[in-house]
C-alpha cells in the first residue's frame, strides 16, 4: 500500500505522509498531483493510501488497487476534495456526503473559504474512519446521522458554530485566519482552530451516540459529572466567572469546566490532537525514551 506503516500497535497508521506508489516521492495528504511525476493521486479511504492514479476511459485505475475503477468525489470539481469514490457509485465521497450546507461558492471568497474548511474536515473524518467510529448520515440515520452546515454571516446574525442532534454547525468566517485569531484572542482560547473546532463539536455528537442512555452513562457522571445540570446557565456562569481556580489540576481546558458536555467534548478533542500528533511524530521516526524515575512515564525498550 501507499501508505508508510510504521510499527505503533494501538495507534496504527502514521498520519498523513504518504509516498507515491508509482515514484516513491513523499506526498501529503491533500495532494492531487505528485510533484514529481506528475501522476494524479486519490485518497482511497477504504484502503487508507493516498494513491497514484492513471486514467481509463474516463475512470481513474491504481497499481494500489488492483481491479477497482474510481473517480473523484463531485467536489473535486471545486478543488475542495481528492477523496475517491468507486465509479457508478455516490457522487460524494465518504467525507463530503455529510455535507447538508455548503456557501454560496459563486463567491470567490466564500469558495477559499470552503476550501479551507474542507481540508480540516477531511483530516477530521480520516481519524473517526480510523478508529472505526460510527459514521452514518442523515439519510441513512435521518434522528442521528452526522451532517454538516457551513454558513456565512449576514449582516444581522452572526452564525454560531456548535452541534445539535448531530448536525455540526460551523461559521464561514472560522476560515479567515485573521478574524479567527481576534476571536481566539477575544474569548481567551489557546486552541482555537479550524481543526480544532470540528473536533470538540464532533465530540458532542459521540456524546449522544455512545453514551446518552447507555451502559456508559454510569461512568460517564462519575468522570465528568452529571450532564443534567442547567446548560444555559452554566454557560452564563462560566462566560461571566471564568474557569474556577486550580481548573488545570481537574480539566483538560478551561472551558472543560463550563458543563460535563463540554469537559466530554473537549477531552474528546484534545485525545484526537494527540494521538494524531503521535502518529505524525512516527511517522517521521519520532520515538520517546524519557529519562525520569517516573515509573508512570517509563516506556520499554
Amino acid at each position: 500500500m501507499t501508505a508508510r506503516v510504521v510499527p505503533l500497535g494501538f495507534w496504527g497508521r502514521a498520519y498523513a505522509t504518504f509516498s507515491c506508489d508509482h515514484c516513491g516521492n513523499t506526498i501529503y495528504f491533500e495532494n492531487a498531483v505528485c510533484e514529481r511525476c506528475g501522476h494524479a493521486l486519490g485518497y482511497a479511504p477504504q484502503a487508507n493510501a493516498l494513491v497514484s492514479l492513471t486514467e481509463d476511459s474516463g475512470a481513474w485505475t491504481s497499481p494500489a488497487l488492483p481491479g477497482e475503477r474510481l473517480v473523484y468525489c463531485a467536489n473535486a470539481e471545486h478543488a475542495a476534495c481528492n477523496w475517491l469514490v468507486p465509479e457508478g457509485g455516490e457522487a460524494y465521497c465518504a467525507a463530503c456526503r455529510h455535507n447538508e450546507i455548503v456557501p454560496d461558492l459563486s463567491n470567490p471568497e466564500n469558495l477559499l473559504h470552503w476550501q479551507s474548511i474542507e481540508r480540516a474536515k477531511k483530516r477530521l473524518m480520516y481519524s473517526l474512519i480510523r478508529l472505526g467510529l460510527p459514521l452514518q448520515n442523515r439519510v441513512e440515520d435521518p434522528q442521528h446521522g452526522l451532517a454538516f452546515r457551513f454558513l456565512a454571516d449576514d449582516q444581522t446574525v452572526p452564525v454560531m458554530t456548535g452541534h445539535e442532534n448531530g448536525i455540526i454547525t460551523i461559521s464561514l468566517a472560522e476560515a479567515d485566519d485573521a478574524e479567527r485569531e481576534r476571536r481566539r484572542t477575544q474569548m481567551g482560547e489557546p486552541y482555537r482552530t479550524m481543526l480544532g473546532h470540528f473536533r470538540h463539536e464532533i465530540g458532542h455528537h459521540y456524546w449522544d451516540l455512545l453514551v446518552d442512555n447507555k451502559p456508559s452513562l454510569d461512568r460517564y457522571r462519575q468522570l465528568f459529572g452529571d450532564e443534567r445540570a442547567d446548560y444555559g446557565e452554566a454557560l452564563k456562569t462560566y462566560y461571566a466567572n471564568g474557569a474556577p481556580d486550580g481548573w488545570y489540576n481537574t480539566h483538560i481546558s478551561a472551558y472543560a469546566t463550563a458543563h460535563p458536555w463540554e469537559d466530554f467534548a473537549e477531552s474528546w478533542a484534545h485525545y484526537l490532537h494527540i494521538v494524531d500528533t503521535v502518529e505524525m511524530a512516527a511517522a517521521y521516526g519520532i520515538r520517546a525514551r524519557p529519562r525520569t524515575g517516573d515509573e508512570n512515564l517509563a516506556i520499554p525498550r
